[in-house]
């Protein structure tokens, strides 16, 4: 959040606005506000957000912080981005579909129409040399932050009969409550596993000064507010989460995280020609993401539910989406941009020309 503020007015932005991609829409409103809120203003004013279903910006707005599809359909209707003078791509490692696609589209814009378009890519776990590479050799910027020290703590699931994931977590949050200070933020792999756990710990109220809260993309943005305010002087909250508090947000007074490990996310099976949301899990670097959390403002304790030993089989990172998505979104979007073969676009991971070949034939 301070990146954006901080180039402002640098000279070669000549007072042309700055788009910066956020991942999900959560996050785009949240980074606006915290922005807005650092330079003394409202959002909508110099700082405001434009995300699929909902927006605040004005006449004023000169940063402008949008979810990636929206730029994609930008490009598509203005090729040179006419009125901004530099591109962030925030949370980079996350490898959505959408930011790939925009990364080389304002890459091919950028080589064609807008030489003056500046590119930033930013992210606490990338692989910056690769990116740097794919982005004309740019410089690389590192930053060691400012976090507090976490302690790790590994679980064993029980000797006995596996209970279920729902199960394991209440008693995790109830013993972590009874022996920790703080707030608790918990990871679960979606809203159904939420909303049972948030079940589970209100058959027996862990005491009247605690409250329990979702989070999650489809919740009302009110509900998602209240889960990220500070709790109010003398209470104490558990935010029951997916993915979507991993990056890009600090819930303040978090000091315990909860780590299911797990996961959900949307694969393409080639034999079906379907989408289907599938639980898995996360990678270290989603694990480190997370641990992180309980770190951002003091010292903090992460709880993972699964062995040390587990931990090393864990993959490295994400693995990115468009290696195993439904790529029939991608050919449309290529084909409006007048690209019928994406080698003739760079990228970081190219999309898998088997997979390609199949969405071409499915649309047709």
């Amino acid at each position: 959040t301070g990146i954006p503020l901080l180039l402002l007015d640098v000279g070669w932005l000549a007072g042309r606005r700055i788009v910066m991609l956020e991942p999900r829409r959560l996050a785009a409103r949240a980074v606006a506000t915290r922005m807005a809120s650092l330079s003394g203003e409202r959002v909508g004013e110099t700082i405001g957000y434009r995300t699929r279903l909902d927006s605040q910006v004005s006449r004023a707005t000169r940063i402008e912080v949008i979810t990636e599809g929206i730029l994609t359909r930008r490009l598509q209707q203005d090729q040179g981005l006419e009125g901004v003078g530099l591109v962030i791509f925030d949370e980079f490692h996350e490898r959505n579909l959408q930011a790939d696609l925009a990364l080389a589209l304002c890459l091919d814009a950028q080589a064609t129409v807008r030489e003056d378009l500046r590119l930033l890519a930013m992210s606490a776990t990338l692989d910056g040399v690769a990116v740097a590479r794919l982005m004309s050799d740019a410089p690389v910027v590192s930053s060691a932050g400012r976090s507090f020290d976490v302690e790790t703590r590994y679980m064993s699931r029980s000797a006995r009969a596996q209970p279920r994931l729902e199960q394991e977590v209440a008693r995790a949050v109830r013993a972590a409550h009874a022996a920790e200070t703080g707030d608790i933020l918990v990871f679960l792999p979606g809203a159904a596993e939420i909303r049972r756990v948030a079940d589970l710990l209100g058959t027996s109220p862990l005491d009247a000064h605690t409250n329990v809260m979702p989070l999650f993309g489809d919740l009302a943005p009110d509900a998602q507010d209240a889960a990220i305010r500070p709790a109010t002087l003398g209470r104490r909250k558990i935010v029951l989460a997916t993915n979507i508090a991993e990056t890009s947000l600090t819930i303040e007074g978090i000091r315990v995280v909860i780590d299911s490990g797990l996961e959900r996310r949307n694969r393409f099976d080639p034999a079906s020609g379907m989408s289907r949301l599938t639980t898995v899990r996360c990678s270290r670097a989603s694990a480190d993401q997370r641990r992180g959390r309980a770190g951002r403002l003091g010292p903090g304790v992460c709880i993972r539910l699964w062995t040390e030993g587990e931990q090393s089989s864990l993959a490295p990172h994400t693995p990115a989406e468009i290696l195993e998505a439904d790529l029939a979104p991608l050919a449309l979007d290529l084909a409006e941009w007048g690209v019928a073969d994406p080698a003739e676009l760079h990228w970081l991971d190219p999309p898998p020309a088997a997979l390609f070949a199949q969405a071409r034939d499915l649309l047709a």
